[in-house]
């Protein structure tokens, strides 16, 4: 009988297909979470922290808290309204929703995909420009907890920031 590993066969999920879509906790009632445009790259890291006790048995591990942080590093749009808005959030320490999905994996339900919910505040929020490149504008996000796993929804123009969709011909109702 022949043994195939499996991994040979596992396709790599492409980084422009793992989208976040971020809000103003205020703004759940009124306002659908929103991408950032021209995004270059994401970062999710978790660290925790561990102590080290010397005892006569050898060196006992304790572990901290589990920290999570989130990065964005984007072009800057013109006249991007999302970017202003998350720099006065971060200025009036403002509770942030962050939402992280995962276009390769699809959800029961339409424009549903996998994904992870998060809440946190701004914490970095740097604006560099030279004379050679664009604006580009870097966020880092230190999160409240580890976030929860479940299944988000991104809308149709939401994951045409990750691809192209199909367009017909006729004008756009």
């Amino acid at each position: 009988m022949l043994k195939f590993d499996l991994q040979l066969f596992a396709e790599a999920v492409e980084g422009r297909k793992i989208v976040y879509l971020y809000r103003l906790y205020k703004d759940a009632i009124s306002a659908e979470a929103q991408g950032i445009a021209f995004t270059t790259e994401n970062s999710r890291s978790i660290s925790k922290d561990a102590e080290s006790t010397p005892t006569k048995d050898g060196t006992v591990r304790t572990l901290g808290i589990a920290e999570v942080e989130i990065s964005c590093t984007s072009l800057l749009a013109r006249g991007d309204e999302m970017i202003e808005k998350l720099e006065d959030a971060m200025v009036n320490g403002e509770l942030m929703e962050i939402w992280e999905a995962n276009l390769d994996e699809p959800a029961t339900g339409a424009d549903r995909f996998k994904g992870k919910y998060f809440q946190g505040y701004l914490t970095s929020f740097e604006k560099s420009s030279n004379s050679e490149d664009g604006v580009e504008i870097s966020l880092d996000f230190g999160i409240n907890g580890t976030g929860q796993r479940g299944d988000v929804t991104v809308t149709k123009l939401q994951q045409e920031m990750a691809d192209y969709v199909f367009a017909d011909t006729q004008p756009v109702a």
